[in-house]
């Protein structure tokens, strides 16, 4: 059976990681057209004494939504024996699974790019091309804000203990005059949502703005410490810098989970 570090990784992967596909088949011109389109189903599943973890990948006229959970039927389905299986594969890791619905040829090579694609996401992708780094950057915010929400959901002891005693907060990720390039968690006695997006409703708790993707691309891959982007003005944190710099503890420790 799996520990609470593997389910927690497991956790992240299914609602976090795997959402992020839905960025790359919109934002990706190359993807996009791949994938006009298509109807079908992609299914994950991963076996854990005796549970089945997992989520779908569902196109419909080549549009990506993730549905969570295990479903009976599938265009295309990926089996893991166990969750670390599953968990290395998401990760970039060297993993065969058990594929079912190989021989719809023309699919199965077009999900088999999205999954590349998404290495764009990993510390070892350092994209050129402004258009890549914009997506990596995206990517990269939209993952780690819903991993936040995740990793408070999930369980793990310290964030629940810093998340429980707080009123409604919003913390929010953006880049300077990027807007879609944003996300947030909102955190309520201990619960959390997170969303795309300028959270508008009301000025955030704590607000860590990139001055531009340039600036932000050395602090999300850990190349320069948030400390230093600070003194760099790569990066501002507006509102409580105790709060700011706990939430980035936490997103450091989401990162290592991924490794």
């Amino acid at each position: 059976m799996a520990d609470n570090r593997t389910l927690l990784t497991t956790r992240i992967i299914l609602n976090a990681i795997l959402p992020v596909m839905k960025v790359v088949v919109s934002d990706d011109p190359k993807m996009n057209k791949k994938f006009k389109g298509v109807n079908a189903r992609i299914q994950f599943v991963a076996g854990n004494d005796g549970d089945r973890y997992g989520a779908a990948l569902v196109f419909t006229d080549g549009k990506l939504a993730v549905e969570q959970g295990v479903f009976d039927s599938a265009d295309i389905l990926f089996s893991f024996s166990t969750l670390w299986k599953f968990n290395d594969f998401l990760c970039g890791k060297t993993v065969i699974p058990k594929i079912s619905g190989i021989l719809k040829l023309g699919l199965f090579i077009k999900v088999v790019l999205l999954l590349l694609a998404m290495k764009l996401m990993m510390p070892a992708a350092r994209p050129t091309d402004a258009a890549r780094k914009r997506l990596k950057v995206k990517m990269i915010i939209y993952m780690i804000t819903t991993a936040l929400s995740q990793y408070n959901k999930g369980g793990d002891p310290e964030m629940t203990a810093w998340t429980e005693k707080q009123p409604d907060r919003i913390y929010q990720i953006s880049v300077a005059g990027e807007d879609d390039i944003a996300g947030y968690v909102r955190i309520k006695a201990g619960k959390s949502k997170a969303g795309r997006g300028i959270y508008k409703r009301r000025r955030p708790f704590v607000h860590i703005r990139f001055s531009s993707v340039d600036s932000a691309l050395p602090v999300l891959l850990n190349d320069t410490e948030f400390v230093s982007a600070l003194a760099k003005n790569l990066v501002t944190v507006e509102g409580s810098p105790e709060y700011g710099s706990k939430l980035n503890d936490f997103m450091q420790r989401i990162q290592a989970l991924l490794v």
